[in-house]
Order: structure tokens, then C-alpha cells, then sequence
């Protein structure tokens, strides 16, 4: 089905980044369990990141993410803004996101300094209530 998928241009565009990332984490069961079948079928966790970077599994997915560790960093910290404003991310919030990325570095982007950071941006300090 994946195959037919990717075969498919208008599919592919998304099934194209989507799919190694799933593939790599297909170990895990859908409540986290390891497994090495799925049914009879035993699993691959191989797929090909945009970049050319071969994953097999998540250590290999770990080591590719650690690789570009500020651009997972950016990404990490789009999804969390987008979830603490309560809409989506817009051209004008490149220069708070690329703040925030840069305030957390010092502290080798820990968690904590990238939530507190996100906290102190101006899009979460002025955001607007929906009430």
C-alpha cells in the first residue's frame, strides 16, 4: 500500500518525508511495545531521510536528528509555539522562533531553557485570550 502510495505524485510529495521517519519507529507497537513481526510479516525499519541519510530503526533515527540538532531544535520548537499561541505559524514568526532556537543553545538545548524561552517570546507574551 506504501509503495502505491509513494508511486502516486500527489502522494509521494508528503509520503516521501512522512515514511522513513514511520519506518524507523516501526518497531514500536501502537501502545510502545517492541516487536520484531507484525503478524507473520517480520518488520524493516529501513527508509531513506530527505537528506540521504539511511535510517534502520531509532538509534539510527536519533543519530540523524542529533546530526541536525538545530534544525530539530527549530522544528521542536515551531510545534510547541504553534501549541502554546493556539494557531498556526506565520512568515512574521521566523525572527521569535529563531530567537527562542538561539537563547537555548548556550544551555545545549535543554527542555527547560526552550520552554522558558518559548515563554518569554513576544508571541506568547502578547497572544490574545480566546474568550
Amino acid at each position: 500500500m506504501l509503495e502505491q502510495h509513494r508511486a502516486n505524485v500527489a502522494c509521494a510529495s508528503c509520503h516521501s518525508r512522512m515514511d522513513p521517519l514511520g519506518f524507523s519507529l516501526e518497531n514500536f507497537d501502537a501502545v510502545g511495545q517492541w516487536r520484531t513481526t507484525d503478524g507473520e510479516t517480520p518488520i524493516s525499519a529501513a527508509g531513506v531521510l530527505l537528506d540521504g541519510t539511511k535510517v534502520d530503526g531509532p538509534a539510527a533515527l536519533r543519530r540523524a536528528l542529533v546530526a541536525q540538532r538545530e534544525q530539530f531544535v527549530r522544528t521542536v520548537t515551531t510545534k510547541l509555539l504553534t501549541y502554546a499561541l493556539g494557531r498556526e505559524m506565520e512568515y512574521y514568526d521566523a525572527p521569535a522562533i529563531r530567537s527562542i532556537v538561539r537563547a537555548a543553545a548556550p544551555d545545549d538545548y535543554r527542555w527547560s531553557s526552550t520552554i522558558l524561552a518559548i515563554v518569554k517570546s513576544t508571541p506568547f507574551q502578547m497572544r490574545r485570550s480566546g474568550s
